[in-house]
């Protein structure tokens, strides 16, 4: 399994993805671990290789005895970047990985690119509230908080319900080490970083959640985008887990920050490989090369608007857009582009089984005979794409 030893503390880690990809770290919530990302991932690994890990005191990493501060906390992040040989980096921190966040965008700003702090805050609650949450751990173990955390992690509604992704949390943070729980709870309580967010550089994205009792947006969140110069802001309709709560919104949110492109020649350059990986290169060039005076305007447009802005999109994958695209050129009987697309779709991946579903809702939304036609056309390419031709 992949550990790092670093301060004296065995931190257990997970690196996933391109090695010639931007790093992306990704830091959890206190009562956490690593998994706690897991809906991110998939969309997160087209663009970067994505380092996880868990905090000191919490899920496979060691729990050191003795109380924690802020500072170890974040030279265990640099130690771990460090052993990985890791020197730039972007940061996405929920709550006490926030914390981290800030630590580190005031430690060390030359090797922070972007910085994503979520439901977090330049100081966390008052002393006697961390005491009294301490206190009943030390007493009761993790058991005598679970309920309360989980009516602050999720919605009353996710709780309820009982929804897989608050059942597998509770799991997670009942077998939390009691004492590295209380550990972090002291760093948190001693942190108070509000006097120093004007010094953070980097670029940052705050998140919050509207109905997030632990760390109130009007007084964590909107402090930080305030006092961070420069700062954007995007609120959740959410409870403290927000990457939980609403987990394609958090997703999309960081990666439409991350990702922000606003110069024209770049949208073209974008769009044009976007394009050449949906429609195969011999099709883009042929499009590119029989353009005329009359045309080639046009062929920009489409370059920059349709598959550099839209395509681009990091809302949905590649994959979702194809079936998009067959779906809604199938109802509009637009069957020059319904075979140019599915044609590319079969020689890039897509399966016939994905392909038939997308089709059964046409049949369903966009009526019978829309999907008699696709079906016809789409057995016909999926042939040729088999045999070659």
């Amino acid at each position: 399994m992949p550990f790092a030893n670093v301060n004296n503390t065995r931190l257990f880690y997970r690196l996933e993805g391109r090695s010639d990809l931007p790093v992306l770290v990704l830091s959890h919530s206190l009562g956490c671990d690593h998994q706690m990302w897991a809906p991110q991932i998939p969309d997160l690994l087209e663009y970067f290789q994505v380092l996880r890990y868990d905090t000191r005191g919490h899920g496979a990493s060691a729990t050191p005895p003795g109380d924690y501060t802020l500072d170890q906390l974040g030279s265990d992040a640099l130690g771990l970047l460090d052993s990985l040989k890791i020197e730039k980096f972007f940061w996405c921190g929920l709550s006490m990985g926030g914390a981290i966040g800030q630590w580190l965008a005031l430690r060390t700003p030359e090797r922070l690119s972007s910085l994503v702090l979520a439901s977090t805050a330049p100081k966390f609650g008052t002393p006697e509230m961390w005491e009294t949450r301490r206190s009943a751990v030390q007493q009761g173990g993790m058991a005598a908080i679970v309920d309360v955390t989980m009516q602050r992690f999720f919605s009353a509604e996710m709780v309820q319900r009982g929804e897989a992704v608050e059942q597998s949390t509770r799991r997670v943070f009942l077998g939390t080490d009691r004492e590295g729980y209380r550990g972090c709870c002291v760093a948190l309580r001693d942190m108070d970083l509000r006097a120093k967010l004007g010094q953070i550089r980097a670029p940052t994205l705050v998140i919050g959640g509207d109905n997030d009792p632990s760390t109130p947006w009007q007084d964590c969140g909107a402090v930080l985008a305030r006092d961070i110069p420069g700062a954007k802001a995007v609120v959740l309709r959410s409870a403290h887990l927000s990457n939980l709560g609403q987990p394609r919104s958090f997703t999309a949110a960081v990666l439409g920050f991350l990702l922000a492109k606003n110069n024209a020649a770049d949208s073209f350059a974008e769009g044009l490989r976007t394009r050449r990986q949906v429609l195969g290169e011999a099709h883009v060039e042929r499009s590119l090369s029989s353009a005329t005076d009359f045309t080639r305007d046009f062929q920009m447009l489409v370059t920059r608007y349709a598959w550099g802005a839209v395509w681009n999109r990091p809302g949905l994958d590649q994959r979702t857009r194809r079936l998009l695209v067959l779906a809604i050129a199938a109802s509009l009987g637009r069957w020059e582009e319904f075979r140019l697309h599915v044609r590319a779709a079969f020689e890039h991946g897509v399966e016939a089984s994905d392909v038939k579903e997308a089709l059964l809702q046409t049949a369903v939304y966009a009526g019978l005979p829309a999907a008699n036609t696709a079906f016809k056309i789409a057995g016909e390419e999926m042939e040729a794409v088999q045999s070659g031709s």
